[in-house]
C-alpha cells in the first residue's frame, strides 16, 4: 500500500467516525428524545405563588389562598406536557395583575373550568346534556364543574388508583358512599381495588352523567347489568352464572319490560329491574345475610310489589337458574311433564279438527247425493 492510499483511507476512517459522532450527538439532544425543561412561565409565577401564606381576601369576606405546591405542578398531566399557566389564566400576563372581579371562591371556580373547553370541547359538550348541568341551569351554584372532579393546578388521572373515582364522587354524593362501600362491588373496589367491579361512572356514564330516576334509564337497567354479568369470560372467574340477563328476559318482568321498552318508552312502570330486587348501591353478594336476595329476606322482597304473596311464594324461583334436576328437581319434573304432555294434547286437538272436517266434508258429500 502506497503511503497515498494510506492517508485517503485514514482520512475517509475519520470523515466517517465525525459522521457518526454527530448524527449520535443530534438524536441524543433532539426534542424527542429530550427531558422536557422545567416551565418558564411556571418558575416566574412561583416566585410569588409558591409561597404557602401568599392570600386574598375577597368581595365576599372569603379568604382564597393563592399558593401553588411545587409538588402539584409536578405531577399535574398538564405540566408534564407543557401546559403553562397562561394557558388557562389568559387574563393574566404580567405583574402586577388586574383587579379581580371575583365576589366568591365559587364565582372564580365557575368562570376558570370554561377554560378547559380550548383543549377538551368534545367531554366539555358532553357535560352540557348533563344532571350536572341541569342542576346549574336550574339556579344550583355549587353543581360540580370540571375542575371539581378533575382538580385545578393538581389534575391528574382520574382512575388511578381506579377508587379515585368514587371518592370524587363521594365529595358531593355523601349519603351514597357508605352504602356503596358495604357493597359487594365498593368493598371490592375500596379494599382491593378491583378492576372488574362497577364504579360511579361505569353506571352513571362520565360527563354526559343522565337523571338516573328517569323511565328511560330504568328501562335500560337490564342491560346495563348485562355489560358484567352476561359476560362469560367475567362472571367465570368469579364463579357466578352468565345467564342470569337471558333467564330475566324470559321471565316475566323481563317480558313486561321488553314490551314497555319497544312500545312506551317514556311510560313509568312497575314490573322489577335488577335494582328493584337486589338494590341499587347497597347491593349484597346473594349469601349476605344483608342481601335482599337472601333466602331470608327473599319473600320480603318480593311483596314490595306482591303484597299479598304468601310463604311458598318464593319456591318457584330459580334465583337466575336455569332449571335442572340437581338444582330444582320438582320443577325439573313439571317442565318435563307438561313439556311432553302439552304437545300430546295439541296433537291431539288437531287431529281431532281435522276429522271433523272430513265427517263434516262427507256427511254434506252424502246429504247432496240424497
Amino acid at each position: 500500500m502506497t503511503p497515498k492510499t494510506f492517508h485517503r483511507q485514514v482520512f475517509w476512517l475519520t470523515a466517517a467516525g465525525i459522521l457518526v459522532l454527530l448524527i449520535s450527538i443530534f438524536f441524543a439532544v433532539s426534542p424527542v428524545n429530550a427531558k422536557p425543561p422545567f416551565q418558564e412561565t411556571e418558575k416566574y409565577c412561583l416566585t410569588c405563588h409558591g409561597d404557602s401564606t401568599l392570600s386574598m381576601t375577597l368581595p365576599s369576606g372569603e379568604t382564597l389562598s393563592l399558593y401553588v405546591a411545587q409538588d402539584d405542578l409536578d405531577h399535574s398531566l398538564h405540566s408534564i406536557v407543557g401546559i403553562e399557566c397562561e394557558a388557562c389564566h389568559n387574563n393574566i400576563s404580567e405583574y402586577p395583575h388586574p383587579k379581580t372581579e371575583f365576589e366568591t371562591k365559587r364565582d372564580l371556580s365557575l368562570a376558570y373550568y370554561q377554560t378547559c373547553e380550548k383543549c377538551h370541547s368534545v367531554n366539555y359538550e358532553k357535560t352540557q346534556d348533563s344532571m350536572h348541568a341541569q342542576a346549574a341551569a336550574a339556579g344550583n351554584a355549587n353543581a360540580p364543574v370540571c375542575t371539581d372532579c378533575h382538580g385545578s393546578h393538581d389534575v391528574s388521572p382520574s382512575n388511578e388508583p381506579r377508587s379515585r373515582i368514587s371518592v370524587t364522587c363521594a365529595k358531593c354524593h355523601t349519603e351514597i358512599v357508605e352504602p356503596y362501600r358495604q357493597s359487594v362491588h365498593g368493598a371490592a373496589l375500596m379494599k382491593d381495588e378491583n378492576p372488574d367491579v362497577p364504579v360511579c361512572t361505569t353506571c352513571h356514564g362520565v360527563h354526559n352523567i343522565q337523571d338516573p330516576r328517569t323511565n328511560q334509564f330504568r328501562v335500560d337497567q337490564p342491560e346495563m347489568c348485562a355489560g358484567c354479568h352476561a359476560d362469560q369470560n367475567l362472571m367465570d372467574k368469579y364463579g357466578l352464572s352468565a345467564d342470569v340477563y337471558n333467564i330475566y328476559k324470559r321471565s316475566w318482568h323481563g317480558v313486561d319490560v321488553s314490551v314497555y321498552k319497544a312500545k312506551w318508552p317514556t311510560i313509568w312502570h312497575d314490573s322489577a329491574v335488577c335494582s328493584d330486587c337486589h338494590g341499587i348501591h347497597d347491593i349484597r353478594a346473594t349469601g349476605d345475610p344483608a342481601s335482599m336476595v337472601n333466602k331470608e329476606n327473599l319473600l320480603a322482597t318480593c311483596q314490595k310489589c306482591h303484597p299479598s304473596a304468601g310463604p311458598n311464594w318464593t319456591d318457584a324461583w330459580t334465583g337466575h337458574n336455569e332449571i335442572s334436576l340437581e338444582r330444582t328437581p320438582f320443577l325439573f319434573y313439571v317442565e318435563k311433564f307438561y313439556g311432553s304432555f302439552t304437545p300430546f294434547i295439541l296433537w291431539g286437538c288437531v287431529i281431532y279438527v281435522i276429522l271433523q272436517i272430513i265427517r263434516s266434508t262427507v256427511d254434506r258429500v252424502r246429504s247432496n247425493r240424497s
